[in-house]
């Protein structure tokens, strides 16, 4: 079976190694063009990209699928396309190219967390298993009839990068078996049902912690914010960036934002009992252990975080 793949990130390579690896005629990569990366902005191609340069794969770099992409993928007369995690709308025109349709990874279970960031509203949400899903790709937002799943536990320290390395791994066997399924015409799908939740992509905003709100909640945040956008906090009017905060019950005297230094535990106040911070980068600075960046306050008992 001839399979189009699109895909841009890193979690989107396990995919694509294992339908190479099940014997599948990868006939052409989609992926979104190279982008600026680090502190000099160098110009770099996907994860999904380099590893197809290496399976000398032809590639075809698209920020959106237009007609002139379109034509260019049926070009390649694919039977089916595998999509996961590619970053950019798939339009009707597009959708009917492959006979077989497109077919959808997406880190849920459907219809939970449609949407951009299905692991991250997760772990922020504070869900005890999740999992991924297979599934026909129509012109709603995640809308169509799901292939198969499989279900994978949130574990308590568990950072949305984490999990996400995990499903990545497990999804990319879920979509082997779904494309085999398909091309030997075993394959079922069925109508999602369930309670529909939405996953809309992180912004910034979206990891500043509320010092206000439970110690459970800012941890999971926290958690659900790493790597991408980052949990962060406002200090003195300069943003600083916190890696996740473990859970402190046994302190319960700090008010909301306030600090305390503990030997080597920085502390911090919230709405219920306290959270240990991490690692911290202030700004300007590099990432560093709390208790160093502590040691180099004259009054950590005074500081605040806003």
């Amino acid at each position: 079976m001839r399979v189009l793949f699109a895909g841009t990130p890193a979690v989107a390579v396990p995919s694509l190694e294992a339908l190479i690896g099940a014997g599948f005629d990868v006939v052409a990569v989609l992926t979104r063009p190279d982008a600026p990366t680090g502190r000099k902005r160098i110009m770099t191609p996907s994860p999904v990209a380099a590893r197809a340069s290496e399976l000398g794969i032809d590639l075809i770099h698209a920020s959106k699928v237009d007609a002139g992409v379109t034509e260019r993928i049926a070009g390649y007369q694919p039977d089916v396309a595998a999509i996961v995690a590619y970053g950019g709308l798939i339009p009707k025109a597009a959708l009917g190219v492959p006979r077989h349709g497109w077919i959808n990874l997406h880190f849920s279970l459907l219809p939970a967390w449609r949407g951009a960031a299905p692991v991250q509203r997760s772990v922020i949400a504070g869900d005890d298993v999740t999992g991924a899903a297979t599934f026909l790709l129509e012109e709603g937002l995640d809308t169509g009839p799901v292939f198969g799943t499989l279900t994978e536990t949130v574990r308590p320290e568990d950072t949305a990068g984490d999990l996400l390395e995990r499903l990545s791994l497990s999804g990319a066997v879920l979509l082997s078996q779904t494309l085999s399924a398909i091309d030997a015409g075993k394959a079922a799908p069925q109508p999602q049902q369930g309670d529909v939740s939405l996953a809309p992509k992180l912004t910034l905003d979206d990891g500043r912690l509320d010092w206000r709100q439970p110690a459970l909640a800012i941890n999971r945040r926290s958690r659900g914010v790493t790597p991408e956008p980052g949990a962060w906090t406002m200090l003195d009017g300069q943003r600083v960036k916190l890696e996740p905060v473990a859970m402190r019950p046994d302190v319960r005297d700090l008010a909301p934002g306030h600090l305390r230094a503990e030997g080597r535990n920085v502390l911090v106040g919230t709405g219920s009992h306290a959270v240990q911070l991490g690692r911290i980068q202030p700004a300007g600075k590099k990432m560093m252990p709390s208790a160093d960046w502590a040691r180099g306050l004259a009054t950590p008992e005074n500081v605040e975080f806003e």
